[in-house]
């Protein structure tokens, strides 16, 4: 697995410390925001399924990476409906059990760890979410908040939010499947997980913002991961919103 092009991808493009500001960036030109066709016939969409679609409509248009959080403590019930329409297990064919988030040939290879910060009802450190069981497992007594913010290049913000979601890649699960490719499905399966996610949160009063940046091994090492068979991907602070004074 390691001679795989995907897997030497993802070695490739880890930061570090000791790299991070020396390391070559590659001089790739700019490119326009938008794809432009002049020359084409241009057909207005219509606008009258807003009034249609009242519930997923908001949740969409508000939307926004959130960096500022309320120091409300999240319910442990809306923790648990974050980690359903992410990652909860919807349905079941033979031996498959799909999930709310799809993933290339139903193998599911992203994995779901939280730092608890402020969860009513749930002590503060690192867990492990179980989704066979829809359970949690918990891995430390000390909340980490600090030092996964520290990992993720000193974004502080991070350390402020209720929650800290973190994915892994279990690499085997994929590309014993699809070789090479199967570097490409995991990372799509992490966005879809992370994209559910906020969606969930937006519904219950929350925010989030989601994490590429951050020094792959350490968060590696707090998650006690090797790095190699399961590595960082992701991640994504999650907290209450500040609410406008009455």
């Amino acid at each position: 697995m390691k001679e795989t092009k995907g897997f030497q991808y993802l070695e490739g493009s880890r930061f570090d410390r000791l790299s991070i500001e020396t390391r070559h960036k590659p001089a790739i030109a700019k490119v326009e925001p938008f794809k432009r066709y002049p020359q084409a016939d241009k057909i207005p969409l219509p606008r009258s399924w807003i009034l249609a679609e009242e519930h997923l409509i908001p949740l969409l248009q508000h939307r926004r990476s959130l960096r500022k959080y309320s120091t409300e403590p999240l319910s442990l019930e809306h923790l648990a409906f974050m980690f359903w329409a992410s990652q909860g297990i919807t349905g079941q064919a033979g031996r498959y059990l799909f999930r709310a988030a799809p993933s290339g040939g139903a193998l599911y290879p992203v994995e779901t760890y939280i730092n608890a910060h402020s969860i009513q009802g749930l002590d503060a450190g690192l867990y492990h979410f179980d989704a066979e069981h829809f359970a949690l497992d918990r891995l430390t007594v000390q909340d980490q908040a600090e030092a996964l913010a520290l990992a993720c290049l000193d974004q502080k913000f991070m350390a402020q939010a209720a929650v800290i979601f973190l994915w892994t890649g279990i690499f085997r699960r994929a590309m014993s499947k699809y070789g090479d490719r199967g570097m490409r499905y995991i990372l799509l399966d992490a966005g879809h997980i992370c994209q559910n996610l906020l969606l969930a949160a937006e519904a219950v009063g929350c925010g989030g913002c989601p994490v590429g940046a951050f020094y792959d091994n350490e968060l590696n090492q707090l998650l006690q991961i090797d790095g190699e068979e399961e590595s960082i991907l992701y991640a994504a602070a999650v907290g209450r919103k500040i609410l406008p004074r009455d």
